[in-house]
């Protein structure tokens, strides 16, 4: 898209690229109207022809490589390019997706709207991967902070190009913030006490935006802390904030339908005009909602601009944004734009398909391996490939369309040809028909093939074709659907015993059930209940556990490939209910085990599972996310040894039996979240993956083993391939805190980077470690704060497996007790908690806490606080109406009660009132302090007085 110069608009000095951006982007919003500005904060902004402007859309979808835009290369997804640990591969990996969305922004139509493809690219994710049941986890990079940030920064700056002026396409950054879960995901809330918020979850989101890499940001559909995201202060407050010196603002939009979610499902605000004003104001720049409808959104906003909710000021600063970087875009100055040339046959060019198996490649993880691997092409000459992804690739939500499929038996089969080997393709699924009851027929007249992906949930592919059966948009069942890939999913499906020996066809999706019409035999999915439902006899046509077992019995060596399928049992809206594997695969992977011992386990899925049974049983293990086209060429290659199995685990991988905290807990900290908190031992921990070779590190050496605040120190370490083969290791280091007065983490990543070394080949290794990289969020200062003592400096393979420590003082005074004496503090400030929930304090601004469960008290603890002259506590509370429980509030020093507050009733959560107690003697002394609350009140913060103050 370019905007060509009018007749009577070629010579206005916005079109003059000599003059300084800011100039050039404060004529062109002068020449609009203020009906033409507020047509601009919907996505798809229309045409102004009287100035040569084109139609603008926000949002490309690239996440790993180019979506919804027709054939593009499918890279692995986002999980796996975190798994690579490899910021060159991934900046590739960007360039390439950002060359393709240039290349369809010129030359391929839309299939809806009047204007080009975006280049305003919607990737990377930077949402942490808290949560392994999360139903988007292939979409981030790691449950890690800092590699998160690296990874992220690459993928952008790959996607913008390296232009000083112009960018290649513009990366925005997703969600902001705190995003985890898909249940319930517009109406959730995400408590993030100031610790967890700054030391986890913005600082995936900080470096990105500091490094000038991004140029947008999209907000999230939860709500943080009781307060919608796309109403959120955190926009400006940091986000733009980090920006600020990079020279350029981040232009932020709305995730799709969010603006309307204000209303409804939140019930945040009443009517439309003032929740659109109130994300105008909170730095929502683009408005994705309604489609290409934008007269409703736009008529909201113009609404809001009449009542005097917004003025002109609040539309020009998000108007100025867009400008800027349609700008910076090159729409302005085609001639003078660097990507203008790129052309469609870049589109799965040789060099992407390299590209898209190296990166397939670098992450695939082994992370067992007693020696079946690699396997011998001249002597493993029949190789078993078992499973329900054997033979098949998928596509995620955020996959364009593969220019073609190499699957695992593919690959294998073409690198074993050469050395005479065979490849055997079985499935391992059952082949059944199913017979009505009522007219004794099979359903479709043909018989199905049953996968199973978890919690009983099936895919049934028509055996004559190879389709999928489908629920259709009159109920009835069709298997027409080549892939599973559309919004709502009509091909899952559950067979349910009826109790008599058949079985109920219940569709996932509508809940509702086959039905057969005894007049014409007519099958609709239309039953509300099992009593109304069809019975049908479950025909068993072929064994796929038998058939298997006798396939990896008559080979060499078998190699089992399951996981999930993208769109089903944890996709975006559906998070999974546990990391087990799906039932039907297990039973198949153990029974392939019993058959043939060197059998080999590929995981090829979007999230962790539970792997205990297989981890004991089989020999080697391996993992690949959804790798996209050159998937099976990629595994084939690290199967037979052409190349070294480059990835590492960018997430914990539970065990079975290991009970994980609540979904919706956030707070890493108390919860137990992720390496660095959980206790329990990982099956394959943070950062684990095994080598075909070995590696051995030695003599770590500090440059200083004493530093100031300020300081830093270079960390020098030799890493050496003692073995025979080529390899790769990433050197990760760590660092941790030895008796901190604050929960430090047992482990935080500090530094890492992907080596390779030819064999014996030994490389000294330096990182620089500064002491902000020790920080943590101090809750009495609000900032962070290094503390002085003591530190470990801990070279790793894994968080799992240290290989050398080395002990690191930090100098400097200690920390004073905390001062609550005269000086206003925050209720969410606290140090430890108990049975609470953080809450917004008003709309706009602020958080406040109050109990979980109105029945039960909830706590907050304050440590190492001088209390001494304080004689009354003043605390600012809301309650709306009274209830079953009295409503007040206990002030505790150490084990003693000190004051009682009775807590009024307010009318409203928001409208805030404050109650002192006095107490019986002023106090002395630093004690850790207590709040207890008990009723459904909220807190917002306290004042502890003296007799002097007022």
């Amino acid at each position: 898209m370019s905007s060509a110069p009018a007749s009577a608009a070629d010579l206005l000095p916005f079109r003059d690229s000599a003059l300084p951006l800011r100039k050039r982007v404060d004529d062109l919003l002068d020449r609009l109207t203020p009906d033409e500005r507020l047509a601009m904060l919907h996505q798809h902004a229309p045409a102004v022809p009287r100035l040569g402007l084109a139609a603008f859309r926000t949002g490309s979808e690239a996440l790993h490589g180019l979506a919804w835009q027709g054939v593009a290369t499918a890279f692995p997804q986002a999980v796996g390019l975190g798994a690579s640990w490899d910021e060159d591969l991934v900046r590739r990996v960007g360039e390439a997706t950002s060359v393709e969305l240039r290349a369809s922004h010129g030359h391929r139509k839309p299939s809806t709207g009047s204007s080009a493809h975006s280049l305003q690219a919607w990737a990377p994710v930077l949402n942490l991967l808290r949560d392994p049941r999360w139903g988007r986890n292939e979409e981030g990079y790691s449950e890690d902070p800092a590699h998160t940030a690296r990874i992220g920064e690459a993928f952008c700056r790959g996607l913008a190009g390296d232009h000083p002026a112009y960018l290649r396409t513009a990366p925005v950054l997703k969600h902001f913030l705190a995003y985890n879960n898909e249940d319930d995901r517009c109406t959730t809330s995400s408590g993030l006490r100031p610790r967890v918020l700054h030391e986890y979850d913005l600082a995936a989101f900080r470096p990105v935006v500091a490094s000038g890499a991004a140029t947008g940001a999209m907000a999230a559909y939860n709500l943080v802390n009781g307060r919608p995201c796309h109403v959120s202060g955190l926009i400006e407050e940091e986000l733009r904030r980090w920006a600020r010196p990079t020279g350029h603002e981040l232009f932020v939009v709305s995730d799709a339908e969010a603006p309307s979610n204000l209303v409804d499902p939140e019930h945040y605000f009443d009517d439309h005009a003032v929740s659109h004003a109130a994300a105008l104001k909170a730095g929502i720049d683009s408005f994705t909602d309604h489609g290409e409808d934008s007269a409703t959104p736009v008529g909201r906003l113009r609404e809001a601009l009449e009542r005097g909710l917004i003025d002109q000021q609040d539309v020009d600063r998000a108007v100025r944004r867009q400008l800027e970087l349609r700008f910076r875009l090159g729409e302005f100055d085609p001639e003078l734009d660097p990507y203008a040339g790129i052309g469609p046959e870049l589109i799965d060019c040789p060099e992407h398909r390299d590209l898209a198996r190296e990166a397939a490649i670098g992450s695939t993880v082994l992370l067992k391996n007693t020696g079946l691997l690699p396997l011998d092409p001249d002597r493993t000459r029949r190789i078993a490939v078992i499973g329900p992804l054997a033979d098949t690739l998928c596509e995620d939500w955020y996959s364009g369309d593969m220019p073609y499929r190499v699957t695992v038996a593919d690959g294998l089969a073409a690198a074993l040809g050469p050395h005479g080997g065979q490849v055997v393709r079985v499935a391992g699924t059952d082949r059944i028909a199913l017979r009505s009851r009522t007219t004794g027929e099979p359903l479709r007249g043909t018989q199905f093939d049953v996968a199973e992906w978890g919690q009983d949930v099936l895919t049934l592919c028509a055996a004559d074709t190879g389709l999928f059966l489908s629920v259709k948009e009159d109920a009835t069942l069709a298997a027409d659907r080549e892939q599973l890939k559309t919004w709502f999913i009509n091909e899952t499906f559950r067979l349910a015993p009826a109790g008599d020996g058949a079985v109920l066809l219940q569709s996932v999706h509508t809940g509702r059930y086959a039905a057969v019409d005894p007049a014409d035999g007519r099958v609709t999915v239309t039953a509300e209940t099992p009593q109304d439902a069809e019975r049908w006899h479950r025909e068993l046509v072929r064994d796929g556990l038998a058939e298997a077992v006798a396939a990896a019995g008559e080979a060499d060596a078998a190699v089992v490939v399951l996981g999930n399928h993208p769109m089903v049992n944890g996709r975006e809206t559906e998070d999974r209910t546990d990391i087990a594997l799906p039932r039907m695969q297990d039973a198949l992977l153990r029974a392939v085990a019993a058959a043939r011992p060197e059998t080999a386990l590929l995981v090829m899925s979007s999230y962790p599972y539970a792997l205990d049974w297989a981890d004991e049983h089989l020999p080697a293990v391996l993992w690949t996310s959804h790798g996209g086209q050159e998937t099976g060429n990629a595994v084939a290659a690290v199967l037979l040894g052409a190349a070294e199995p480059g990835g590492r685990l960018p997430q914990t991988w539970y065990r079975g039996d290991d009970p994980l905290p609540a979904r919706l807990d956030y707070d890493i900290i108390k919860a137990g979240w992720t390496y660095q908190y959980h206790r329990a031992a990982a099956l394959y921990p943070f950062g684990h993956g095994l080598s075909y070779t070995e590696f051995s590190c030695r003599d770590l050496v500090l440059s200083h083993s004493v530093i100031d605040r300020d300081g830093a120190v270079d960390v020098t370490v030799s890493l050496a391939n003692t073995g025979a083969r080529p390899g790769t290791e990433v050197a990760q280091l760590y660092v941790r805190a030895v008796d901190a007065r604050y929960e430090a983490p047992l482990l935080r990543l500090a530094d890492f980077r992907k080596v390779r070394l030819e064999p014996y080949q030994q490389r000294e290794l330096t990182f620089r470690l500064s002491a902000g990289q020790l920080a943590h969020w101090d809750v009495a200062t609000g900032a962070f704060a290094v503390d002085p003592g003591g530190y470990e400096v801990v070279v790793a393979r894994s968080c799992g497996h240290p290989l050398r420590t080395a002990p690191l003082t930090v100098t400097g005074p200690p920390p004073d007790p905390r001062v609550v004496v005269e000086r206003r503090t925050r209720a969410v400030d606290f140090d430890d908690h108990a049975d609470l929930t953080i809450v917004d304090a008003t709309r706009v601004e602020g958080d406040a806490v109050t109990p979980t469960d109105p029945s039960r008290p909830g706590t907050l603890l304050f440590r190492g606080v001088d209390l001494s002259g304080a004689v009354r506590v003043t605390a600012e509370t809301a309650l709306e109406v009274p209830g079953a429980t009295s409503a007040r509030l206990e002030l505790r020093a150490g084990e003693g009660l000190v004051a009682e507050i009775a807590v009024p009733v307010t009318g409203d959560r928001y409208a805030w009132t404050t109650a002192t107690a006095e107490f019986a003697a002023p106090l002395d002394g630093v004690h850790d302090l207590s709040l207890v609350l008990h009723g459904a009140f909220r807190l917002a913060g306290f004042r502890l007085g003296s007799a002097d103050g007022s």
